[in-house]
């Protein structure tokens, strides 16, 4: 569960403070602070803790508690200053890919204020390809192509390309097309058709790994690595990493997947053996572990209804690897 980090500093901002913390806490696990002694020590603290931080009282108290320690728009939290009447909720800080913008208006909503925005597309009506990304879960590839894009957009519409079936209509701001000097593509491919191309990389793609024992965890990351650009294919795409669970207990796959921070499914060869579809089937494979193909029937099973198998077994020092593709669409509104 993501967190949150209400301050305050009056009685009546803590009243304001605790309808803020009820307003969030159904997505957010939320700590109020009073603050007594040194707030910037608290705010170095709380600030990479958190996912949200949130001021009740003026912005110059959270303009000098945050600025020591921006990094980036990119991995800021989203920071919201609240008047201790509640009655505007401002979006201070990491409006787009921290999801200030959006959770300024949610809190407004819930306390009765008014959410007070300021980014330019925001302002203007236009598509803020960095706050859709991060509200769908897809990776940004290049925060200047992102910057780039969204001065552009202001300016005039911008072609869009996709990989995937785009439903309903295209936002303010997007037209379909595959050409131009600058453009958005959607895609889990390293696809870059524009001069400047923001590349945005659905997480996707579902990775089936079979090893030997005793197989390093360096060992399956590079041949992941090496199977995903070998078919063009972006390691951020992945959304999964899976096996049989005869490997369940197998100490590099089991760190490997702690390091990438993907989540780790085994399935019984049961499971595995009734997965549809064609397979690069192996004799020895089945008589070791009761099914034919280990890799490819994971990736294809942990993918889910529609997936498509992009990545056939690959192997590689002990490793194999394969990747597929579930069913995926973009959706704006």
């Amino acid at each position: 569960m993501m967190r949150a980090a209400v301050l305050s500093f009056s009685e009546r901002g803590s009243q304001t403070a605790a309808r803020a913390a009820a307003a969030l806490s159904a997505d957010y696990e939320v700590t109020r602070h009073v603050p007594k002694g040194n707030l910037k020590a608290l705010a170095a603290e709380l600030f990479p803790a958190v996912e949200a931080l949130v001021f009740v009282g003026a912005c110059g108290i959270a303009v000098r508690a945050v600025a020591p320690h921006l990094v980036s728009k990119a991995t800021d939290p989203a920071v919201l200053v609240i008047d201790e009447k509640g009655e505007f909720v401002i979006s201070l800080l990491s409006g787009h890919i921290g999801g200030a913008n959006e959770l300024a208006r949610r809190v407004a909503a819930a306390i009765g204020g008014t959410p007070v925005i300021t980014t330019a597309t925001d302002v203007n009506r236009r598509f803020s390809a960095d706050a859709w990304a991060a509200r769908h879960g897809l990776a940004i590839d290049s925060m200047e192509a992102a910057k780039r894009f969204s001065a552009e957009i202001l300016r005039r519409d911008l072609p869009l390309c996709s990989d995937f079936p785009i439903e309903g209509r295209l936002p303010p701001g997007l037209t379909a097309g595959e050409a131009g000097d600058c453009g958005l593509a959607i895609s889990c491919r390293d696809a870059h058709p524009f001069g400047v191309t923001l590349l945005l990389i659905p997480r996707a793609l579902h990775l089936g790994v079979g090893c030997r024992r005793g197989v390093s965890a360096e060992a399956i990351g590079t041949a992941v690595r090496t199977a995903l650009a070998r078919a063009g294919l972006r390691m951020e795409a992945a959304a999964s990493v899976s096996s049989i669970d005869v490997k369940r207990g197998e100490a590099g796959l089991l760190a490997w997947a702690e390091e990438t921070g993907l989540p780790l499914s085994f399935y019984s060869a049961e499971a595995l053996n009734a997965v549809p579809g064609e397979f690069t089937g192996s004799e020895f494979v089945k008589k070791t572990v009761g099914v034919d193909n280990v890799c490819e029937r994971a990736a294809v099973r942990a993918a889910g209804e529609g997936a498509r198998l992009l990545v056939k077994k690959t192997s590689l020092d002990g490793v194999t690897v394969a990747a597929a593709l579930e069913k995926w669409s973009v959706c704006f509104e």
